[in-house]
């Protein structure tokens, strides 16, 4: 048996004897005190990527009834780049109260409360009155912290409670599992205490030991929950986009796994149970989808994937998994992501890639000839959704040396909208001698795309006519109106 078979072998005995001890006996876990850190060296080798070890338990998938999508722009979003003022935090949060719709399908938003500028912004957007986004705090597990809190006036709290060896053996020094595990129980239980639903992070799930760690902590949390009556939430945290979004996979890389653990044997309800993802390894999003099936109501993203490191999950691709998955958009209003992206570009002075999903500039342009032609014939060739309808935002062709005679059709079409038998085809007087010119231009050495206002003098220069006829067009109707 080779090395990986017998870890496959060794992870799924050790995932199913959890399982039938918990079956038989069902007993409130303790802390599993341990005198080394476990640190998964078979996942985490440090001189190499992380592997991946299947153990080939298949769980079944449990999408709950209702979903949402929460955000944390204003909290994560602002440990990676400059902080935003209050002006941009208020007019970011109006636009996540429109993108929700009525059914809060953006369901809350997370906010520090450590400065005068993070309480001055809760209270901008608090005064706002709307219900959706619900505004939340997040603390560290101090009463300091929560002192912050119970000033701030918030109902729901977010609280770090990191769970991985790495962190309690090395930030924690000293104080082993049940100390630290304690602590957080005891600050939870004054959150509980204060009328406050706190919303542990468990953070470094994804390297975490679930038996020993992960699972006693939350039942102690889920009785305190029933000891106050009041909803305790989960937040699975998966700190450095290591998670895997196979159920097949073992723990504590499996993102389902770790999500069916605590919905089905903590007794965490779907929607107490929320996923955070980071994109390190470019997996938010499969990670956040495979919470959704696994029976997570919640996914945590961040407009825009701005974010620690590699950055959050993007929420406006979130938006459209909702839709794949519901089959519906529930309210969304998914012209505002666009808004959004302009608010970054000219208000915050964030710079998005051309080439970034959903948002930039190349989402909806086709450079490649073939492709232009594809459009000509039907527009759904190169198009996944009506990105006119769902974004404000028509397709377009990029004209370069690559466009060919199909990209100085659809383009004059697309620019003039003309439709009908108003559009221009190949065959079109002055098509050929645009296109001509235009590669002359490259086999000259040109390097850049041919703009709009170049095209605009090119059809001028050999199409007269149709800047003619459609000055014509627009003469008319203004006579007629």
């Amino acid at each position: 048996m080779s090395k990986w078979n017998y870890l496959d072998y060794e992870k799924r005995q050790e995932f199913l004897s959890y399982l039938r001890k918990e079956s038989i006996d069902l007993p409130d876990y303790e802390v599993v005190e341990v005198p080394q850190p476990k640190l998964y060296k078979e996942f985490f080798p440090w001189d190499k990527p992380p592997l991946t070890v299947f153990d080939g338990v298949l769980l079944p998938i449990k999408i709950p009834d209702k979903i949402w999508i929460t955000d944390t722009t204003f909290r994560d979003g602002q440990q990676a780049r400059e902080p935003y003022t209050v002006k941009q935090i208020v007019d970011l949060y109006t636009l996540l109260h429109e993108l929700g719709g009525s059914k809060g399908k953006v369901l809350q938003s997370e906010f520090f409360l450590y400065s005068k500028k993070d309480r001055e912004a809760v209270e901008a957007c608090r005064n706002l009155g709307y219900e959706y986004p619900i505004i939340a705090g997040w603390m560290r597990p101090t009463y300091e912290d929560l002192r912050l809190v119970k000033e701030s006036g918030v109902e729901e709290c977010g609280m770090v409670t990191p769970v991985s060896d790495y962190h309690i053996f090395y930030k924690f020094q000293g104080l082993g599992r049940q100390k630290v595990i304690s602590k957080y129980l005891e600050v939870a239980e004054e959150t509980f205490k204060l009328g406050i639903v706190p919303r542990v992070h468990l953070e470094d799930s994804t390297r975490a030991d679930i038996f020993g760690v992960v699972v006693p902590f939350i039942k102690k949390l889920m009785k305190l929950s029933r000891k106050y009556g009041l909803p305790a939430k989960v937040r699975v945290c998966d700190t450095l986009g290591i998670g895997l979004p196979w159920d097949s996979s073992a723990l504590p890389r499996s993102v389902p796994k770790l999500i069916w653990v605590i919905n089905n044997l903590c007794d965490v309800p779907s929607d107490c149970l929320e996923f955070h993802g980071h994109n390190d390894f470019h997996m938010g999003v499969a990670n956040s989808v495979s919470a959704w099936l696994y029976g997570a109501s919640l996914v945590n993203c961040t407009l825009l994937g701005i974010g620690e490191r590699a950055g959050n999950v993007p929420l406006e691709a979130m938006v459209f998994m909702y839709a794949t998955i519901k089959g519906d958009l529930d309210g969304m209003d998914t012209k505002v992501i666009t808004k959004i992206a302009q608010y970054y570009e000219e208000e915050v002075g964030y710079s998005i890639p051309s080439y970034y999903p959903i948002v930039g500039e190349n989402f909806n342009i086709t450079w490649a000839g073939i492709h232009a032609d594809g459009l000509l014939k039907n527009i759904e060739m190169y198009l996944p959704f009506d990105t006119e309808k769902l974004l404000d935002r028509s397709p377009s062709v990029a004209v370069s040396e690559y466009s060919g005679l199909a990209g100085v059709v659809f383009w004059i079409n697309h620019y003039f909208r003309l439709t009908g038998e108003n559009k221009v085809t190949k065959s079109t007087p002055g098509v050929s001698e645009i296109h001509r010119e235009i590669q002359a231009k490259y086999d000259e050495g040109r390097l850049t795309r041919i703009g709009n206002d170049e095209m605009l003098m090119l059809v001028k220069k050999y199409m007269p006519w149709l800047l003619e006829k459609l000055n014509n067009k627009i003469r008319l109707n203004q006579k007629i109106k």
